[in-house]
């Protein structure tokens, strides 16, 4: 009985506002505006955090990288003679020494930074030459494209081999054969045996090892053929700076043992490095991070969005209490011939539900349109979740149930005799 009785108040209210076809289109368009911005909103800041969260997971979670770091006093420059030697960074022995230290660390991966030029019959690129080993593809996760990676007899042949990006394969072997072609780095000539998806400028703020100009070479081979010294000559003097390592990445057992591990490393650090020439960064607690991060900007998103929908919301009720004025005598009718408040009260309720509701759904059609017409135009990264479009229009349905109640209970107050001769 109370199903058809719905079902007549529903077929009821859908009349009555047919009845008014632009009046009741114009109060759907606030929750529709509103609506549509709260799931575009978080649609946008979905994909930019999800990008950013997938950028920290593929540097592993139970990573540690520790950066070698020009102190401030030796960058500055301070009094220097003409042919100085400025020594910072990490070295060997403190891969040697942590290793020793911590029974946490399951594997320690040196790597070896050098600037050369790449070159192949008449196409150049400046390459960063990452001396390193064929651990390194295991801890951070890159995809491979063709051929194959470094492996342990590589650097146990001390061979002649290198990996590249995407990007400078692209640049230096376009029209060649990829796999097996020889490349010249600087003076010394490497065989091209792979080639990898690099992730470098794809993560906003976030610090990658890697970039797009990366050629892979064994570490040893890098510090045979390289040195540990770069000279810069400028205004009539030479300075030399001596770094044996750039980056360590240390490999922890477990995710729960990283950030004591690496409080421990940052102390074990400091008594070797009073000069602070090194950053230790933990991509499980920038995930951390990032994750409070998200949730903190899709609260700020979703509230500031939510207004419109207050703004819609408000819409209606000041619709549906003109809409009461102009029915005075119709409530006055029905009261007359044994119409209850509860039927007045539920008669105006359905109007605002079915106003609100298909807002609401209108709302999340265009809501889902704007995101996906970012990413093809713009190129930014969306993402709209269920859970965004459910929040929307069960927003916008309470609303429009909430702001109609004050209406539906002024409009069963009226007294009936009062309707009656209202003109």
């Amino acid at each position: 009985m109370k199903v058809v009785k719905l079902y007549r108040n529903i077929r009821l209210g859908i009349k009555t506002l047919w009845l008014h076809k632009l009046r009741s289109l114009l109060t759907m368009l606030g929750m529709v505006f509103g609506v549509g911005s709260v799931v575009a909103m978080l649609a946008v800041g979905e994909g930019a955090s999800k990008e950013a969260l997938e950028q920290i997971r593929k540097l592993g979670s139970t990573n540690i990288i520790v950066n070698s770091l020009k102190a401030i006093e030796e960058d500055s420059g301070g009094q220097r003679s003409p042919f100085s030697v400025v020594m910072f960074g990490l070295s060997y022995k403190d891969e040697e020494r942590a290793r020793k230290t911590f029974t946490t660390i399951k594997r320690a991966v040196p790597v070896k930074i050098v600037r050369q030029e790449g070159r192949l019959g008449e196409r150049t690129l400046d390459l960063r030459v990452m001396g390193t080993t064929d651990a390194w593809f295991d801890l951070v996760q890159r995809r491979l494209i063709a051929g194959r990676t470094l492996t342990a007899r590589d650097g146990e042949r001390r061979a002649s081999v290198t990996v590249l990006t995407e990007y400078g394969a692209r640049r230096l072997l376009a029209t060649e054969r990829t796999i097996g072609q020889t490349l010249r780095v600087g003076g010394e000539y490497y065989e091209v045996v792979g080639i990898v998806k690099s992730e470098s400028g794809q993560g906003g703020s976030i610090q990658t090892p890697d970039q797009a100009i990366d050629a892979y070479i064994p570490v040893d081979v890098a510090r045979e053929r390289y040195g540990d010294y770069r000279t810069e000559l400028s205004a009539g003097s030479m300075l030399r700076e001596s770094v044996e390592l750039h980056q360590i990445i240390f490999e922890v057992d477990k995710p729960e043992n990283v950030e004591a591990t690496a409080v421990g490393l940052d102390r074990m650090l400091k008594q070797h490095h009073p000069k602070g020439d090194y950053r230790i960064s933990v991509p499980l607690a920038l995930l951390r991070q990032a994750e409070a991060t998200k949730r903190t900007f899709n609260i700020v998103l979703g509230s500031i969005a939510g207004i419109s929908l207050l703004v819609g919301g408000i819409g209606i009720m000041n619709i549906m209490l003109a809409s009461v004025t102009e029915r005075t005598r119709e409530i006055g009718i029905r009261r007359a011939i044994g119409a209850k408040r509860s039927q007045i009260i539920g008669q105006f309720l359905v109007e605002t539900a079915v106003l609100s509701t298909a807002g609401g759904i209108i709302g999340v059609a265009i809501g889902m349109i704007i995101p996906w017409t970012i990413t093809r135009l713009a190129g930014m990264p969306t993402f709209v979740t269920g859970e965004s479009l459910v929040l929307a229009v069960g927003i916008s349905v309470t609303i429009g149930v909430v702001f109609g109640l004050y209406p539906a209970r002024h409009a069963a107050n009226l007294d009936p005799i009062e309707a009656l001769r209202h003109e």
